[in-house]
């Protein structure tokens, strides 16, 4: 069978080998027998099938139409469009997406409290009703704290004491108090139990505030304190210490030594009148400031009235802390743990370790459940496009409570955290200022800067970096139509900042846990207190102020003419305030009958006449007189008078509104005047 096969398999190979030439020169591709064949009048259509749109005589094939795309495109050059198409492809990511995941350090360790809680409350039903008992023991012990805080012992002969925040004061800014500050009386022959928190020292006024000449900002607002002078009250008050009705009660009362500022406390003040010559001087961390001339309504502490009370906010937190902890052990639920989180954040926030300037928990807590919904919207979408991303299928649950939990608390305690760093607003005035601030400023920025470039890295590892950078180019967008706003400042609070880069925290990552959980805890912060910064200036017109005649009992001021248009501001001012020693002493209008005008009947050049206001030597007068007496200066002995610089701000008012008010100018005690500075002052 061999022998006689192998001739015919021969020739069959050789046949089959004859077909497979055939067949290699048949779909042979060469490039120079297409060419020829193409250049052929005869040759055939190739390729898709369809006619050539090389030369198309007839324009039976039609043309094909450039784009405004195209044409935008050719007017690139090469290497430019090269580069956008590399940058394009970078940004994109790598292919296929790093998606990032958090596996646990120590796992048994950290999965020790899931073991625990499968094996004594495996099922749902179990489980839900434990985290119903965890939430009600959480709500039991902060309610009995809260009760424990704002329902002190009454103070025997004075009543129950009243909450006060660390800037609570009697005085009010500019003309707050009216003419003559009948709206802040009375000035003596009254007391007021009062309960302060805890470092009241950390307390600063924020807007530049009027002491006669002086101008205090970036400290505690304290004028006056002990003094070596006759007061006639070195028996009622304590160290006869005498503080300007303006001072921060509270910090007064530290600086005073009537009670702890590490714990705050309760006591009874008790307002002493019209006093004159505060005295400067440092006592207990806090340094008061001077005041050489007189002031209507002023207060000193009671000594043996300081009672037991001490600030309960720590405790509150310590509750609140523990119970978040507990939770965050024990459950791997994204919902449970970022809700329950959030809402224990929120009310030890607002009810607290941070609570508005608000004088009874009814109100508070009024307040506080106003804001919760508007706070839970915020939070919902926070949850929903950012922290669900970080928090789902998380295992590692000591790193989330230290993380992000641990990171929350501290964002939501900024008042005590992060509002110690130097910068309070971000202006050029402010920044000059506060001590400190530059430094500060470019550390802060520095840092956002470091932490923005890793987090864009970690976007694009992911491959989800276009989609931000179009997010936050709408933020930036935003952001600039808001300060080309005319007639507005913009000033982005904390809690809008966290709002903002909190999409950039969208991993589950260690360092975004650790990000997202200050920026939450930062958001709740600053959601909840009661008052942002007031008091500031506005950018008005100025009087122009000049004085007419002088002596040493009188002083006259030429005003100007009313009304007054301010094309800045766009509006006619048509009357005038005047304060001396920070007192509104006149308000007059244009166009009125006269009243309070020395001559021109409210208009024309107008003249204003104010009388020194003397005062006795032994400094010991009615505080809850009227302090500009018109008494005759010749009915009382000379020698027992004492002249007294005096300090005069100048202000317009729009109906009852008022603006801006000058600089202090001088009229000395020796009958001399000395000129107010350029600029505005509150």
């Amino acid at each position: 069978m061999d022998a006689l096969g192998s001739p015919w398999r021969r020739d069959e190979e050789a046949a089959i080998n004859t077909l497979d030439g055939e067949q290699d020169e048949r779909y042979r591709d060469d490039t120079d027998d297409d060419e020829a064949e193409a250049a052929s009048p005869d040759a055939p259509l190739r390729g898709s099938g369809g006619p050539s749109s090389d030369f198309d005589g007839l324009h039976l094939g039609g043309s094909k139409k450039s784009t405004w795309r195209d044409r935008l495109t050719d007017g690139i050059p090469p290497r430019l469009r090269r580069a956008w198409s590399a940058t394009v492809k970078w940004v994109q990511g790598p292919e296929p997406p790093r998606i990032f995941t958090i596996t646990p350090i120590f796992p048994k360790i950290q999965h020790a409290p899931l073991a625990l809680l499968d094996g004594y409350a495996p099922r749902r039903s179990q489980r839900f009703w434990l985290l119903i008992a965890l939430y009600a023991c959480w709500l039991l012990a902060f309610s009995l704290i809260l009760r424990a805080s704002s329902y002190s012992e009454s103070i025997p002969g004075y009543g129950s004491p009243a909450r006060l925040s660390c800037a609570s004061r009697y005085w009010s800014e500019g003309n707050g108090c009216g003419l003559n500050g009948n709206r802040c009386r009375p000035f003596s022959n009254a007391t007021m139990a009062f309960r302060c928190p805890a470092d009241c020292h950390k307390q600063l006024i924020l807007n530049p505030h009027a002491v006669g000449d002086q101008e205090v900002v970036f400290k505690p607002l304290v004028v006056g304190g002990p003094t070596d002078r006759s007061t006639g009250l070195e028996d009622e008050v304590l160290s006869n210490a005498i503080y300007r009705g303006d001072s921060f009660i509270c910090a007064s009362a530290v600086h005073a030594g009537f009670i702890s500022d590490s714990q705050g406390g309760c006591g009874v003040l008790t307002l002493t009148g019209e006093q004159s010559s505060f005295t400067a001087s440092t006592h207990h961390g806090i340094e008061s400031i001077g005041f050489p001339s007189y002031f209507p309504h002023t207060f000193g502490f009671l000594p043996g009235t300081r009672a037991q009370c001490h600030d309960l906010r720590w405790p509150a937190l310590a509750i609140s802390a523990f119970f978040t902890a507990t939770l965050s052990i024990f459950t791997t639920d994204p919902a449970v743990f970022f809700w329950s989180t959030f809402i224990i954040l929120f009310f030890t926030t607002a009810l607290a370790t941070d609570p508005p300037n608000l004088h009874d928990y009814p109100s508070l807590l009024s307040l506080a459940i106003g804001r919760f919904l508007p706070a839970c919207f915020c939070a919902w979408v926070t949850y929903r496009y950012t922290a669900h991303r970080t928090l789902h299928n998380l295992t590692a649950q000591i790193e989330k409570t230290l993380l992000w939990l641990g990171a929350a608390w501290v964002g939501a305690l900024n008042n005590e955290t992060f509002d110690r760093i130097p910068i309070q607003r971000l202006t050029a005035h402010d920044i000059q200022a506060q001590p400190g601030a530059v430094p500060a400023l470019i550390a802060v920025v520095l840092t956002i800067f470091s932490i923005a470039l890793a987090q864009a890295w970690s976007f694009r590892l992911e491959g989800r970096m276009p989609r931000y950078l179009a997010l936050y180019s709408l933020f930036v967008t935003a952001i600039l139509l808001m300060l080309a706003l005319p007639g507005l400042n913009l000033r982005i609070h904390h809690y809008i900042l966290a709002l903002l880069l909190l999409p950039g925290t969208s991993f589950q990552n260690r360092t975004s846990m650790l990000y997202q959980g200050l920026l939450v805890g930062m958001f709740v912060n600053g959601i909840t207190p009661g008052e942002l910064f007031q008091g500031a200036q506005q950018g008005t017109l100025l009087p122009e102020i000049g004085v007419v005649s002088m002596g040493m009992s009188s002083i006259t001021f030429g005003l100007g003419a009313l009304p007054r248009w301010d094309s800045q501001a766009k509006v006619l001012f048509d009357g005038m305030s005047v304060l001396v020693n920070d007192v509104e002493r006149f308000q007059g209008y244009g166009g009125s009958d006269g009243s309070g005008w020395d001559e021109g009947g409210g208009s024309g050049n107008l003249t204003w006449t104010w009388k020194r206001h003397r005062i006795s030597r032994d400094s010991v007068q009615d505080g809850d007189e009227d302090i500009h007496s018109d008494t005759d200066d010749s009915d009382v002995d000379a020698e027992t008078l004492m002249d007294l610089p005096e300090y005069f701000r100048f202000a317009y008012m729009a109906g009852s509104q008022v603006a801006d008010f000058s600089k202090a100018g001088t009229w000395t005690a020796e009958g001399e005047w000395v000129d107010m500075k350029p600029g505005p002052s509150l």
